[in-house]
């Protein structure tokens, strides 16, 4: 066991003048297995280059262990697997390394293929046993779960819960209930640290939250109450002053109505200064505020329909025979593993030239938003993206701002965005458009966990006709109210 102290640690790129972080300081145990959340642009993965070493900063960062990082670059792929492991870690003996594949359920013979022919869970999964058979080290996860499905999530958060030592950033609330025992929030520019899970930790924020809001409600209650009171004594003196008593009497009277308003003046000081106080702990509330969304109505309930449909690339047929009916309201869940054409059926329904059989039925005049899964191209102005949609601007970017998208953000090159940021805009998009069926394909990719929430309640509070991928298992558990699952042919 070790500890790693970050102390008084302040951040900023170079030509902002606003902090990532600012005099943060708290304490890691080397033998935990740590969780790291926050919303998306708050500095999740700079912080874990900063523990890296590859920016410079104010503040001090000390620790008795190594730090790797993971996704690890892999610059030559055409080397065989087993080749790559003994780049990263040389000194491994054959049956370690066979034991590290056997918990992720990767077959040996891997071992012998060249690293550019597995898929990208292989990938995922392959690297992470990789990094953990190094000594000393203590491994800084990065959204690992991007590429994995809903089954390699589950083998993936097993292994990492038998292993000690990590960081892992991941917006998955099962995934990370899965495999952790202490939390890190980001919030603006501050990092706490609490033991738990997410699950716990995520009870606790809201209870603490609540109750910090509660607080504020009262003092601000107490300060109208006080100003009203302080508006009376006011006019209660006017009214005496003007009154046709005695010079005596009304001396008397403005010396005492002016020292109930000085004390009700100090007593209001005292109550601001305790609101600007409260306002303080408040700073870290992340709020979620309630998306819409305008769903269209179509004149009957039958929207689309599969009847034994295969879909086949080459004449090699992708999956087994599915059936399947998406009515008015519907919320389909498409699931299975990687690769078994749960994007390809997407793509059918969107109108690409596909070959298929069986039965398919689209309603005539249907009207479809597509969300895809890949977002990674988007670049240009905001403006110029909000144009070629044909959507409302201030629509669009009032969603953005309930997304926990900045001002600033607005006027960037989408080029310059992360890719949860990305992943907003085309969401946003989505949300901004009118129609009579939603198809999504991994809607979540990259997407902090508020925005998740966000995205969730919105599902269940507008009812839209979905058809949707999405890997989440929390997600899909609490929005789909149908799921079909591919099996591959």
């Amino acid at each position: 066991m070790s500890l790693i102290n970050i102390f008084n640690l302040t951040f900023a790129y170079e030509g902002s003048y606003d902090n990532i972080f600012e005099n943060v300081s708290f304490r890691l145990d080397s033998s935990w297995k740590l969780g790291f959340t926050g919303r998306n642009g708050r500095g999740k993965t700079t912080f874990l280059k900063l523990l890296m070493g590859l920016y410079e900063y104010k503040g001090e960062i000390s620790a008795s262990v190594s730090f790797d990082y993971f996704p690890f670059e892999v610059k030559n792929k055409n080397l065989d697997c087993l080749e790559i492991i003994k780049a990263i870690c040389p000194e491994t003996e054959q049956w370690r390394i066979e034991r590290e594949l056997s918990l992720l359920a990767i077959q040996e013979n891997v071992l012998l293929r060249p690293f550019e022919t597995l898929s990208p869970g292989e990938r995922t999964k392959l690297l992470l046993a990789a990094l953990f058979l190094r000594e000393n080290n203590f491994l800084l996860i990065d959204e690992p779960t991007n590429h994995l499905d809903m089954q390699s999530r589950r083998k993936v958060g097993e292994y990492l819960n038998g292993k000690k030592g990590f960081i892992l950033v991941s917006h998955d609330r099962d995934f990370l209930d899965s495999c952790i025992d202490h939390v890190l929030s980001i919030n603006k520019t501050n990092i706490e640290v609490q033991k738990g899970n997410f699950s716990s930790w995520q009870s606790n924020k809201t209870n603490q939250d609540n109750f910090e809001l509660e607080e504020n409600e009262k003092l601000k209650k107490d300060i109208k109450r006080l100003k009203k009171a302080a508006e009376q004594t006011a006019q209660w003196s006017g009214r005496v002053e003007k009154s046709k008593i005695g010079a005596v009497d009304k001396g008397y009277v403005g010396h005492m109505a002016a020292k109930m308003m000085k004390r009700s003046k100090s007593t209001e000081k005292r109550r601001d200064r305790a609101i600007e106080e409260k306002s303080g702990l408040l700073k870290n509330i992340e709020r979620s505020d309630e998306l819409k969304i305008h769903p269209l109505e179509y004149h009957s309930r039958r929207l689309v329909e599969f009847e034994n449909l295969v879909i086949s690339y080459g004449g090699r047929e992708v999956f087994k025979p599915v059936s399947f009916r998406a009515h008015s309201g519907d919320r389909v869940l498409l699931s299975g593993r990687n690769g078994c054409g749960k994007s390809s059926i997407i793509k059918l329904l969107l109108g690409e030239d596909i070959s298929y059989s069986g039965g398919l039925y689209i309603a005539n005049g249907l009207v479809i938003s597509c969300l895809p899964q890949d977002v990674s191209h988007l670049s240009g102005g905001l403006k110029d993206f909000i144009a070629q949609s044909a959507i409302d601007e201030t629509l669009f970017k009032a969603i953005l701002r309930k997304l926990d998208f900045s001002r600033a953000q607005f006027e960037k090159d989408m080029g310059e965005y992360s890719a949860g940021q990305k992943k907003k805009a085309a969401l946003a998009r989505s949300l901004s458009e009118q129609a009579h069926v939603y198809i999504w394909d991994e809607p979540l990719n990259y997407i902090d966990l508020i925005s998740r929430i966000q995205i969730q309640e919105l599902i269940l509070a507008y009812r839209p006709t979905m058809l949707f991928v999405e890997h989440d298992s929390a997600f899909a558990r609490e929005t789909a109210t149908a799921a079909v699952e591919l099996r591959p042919a």
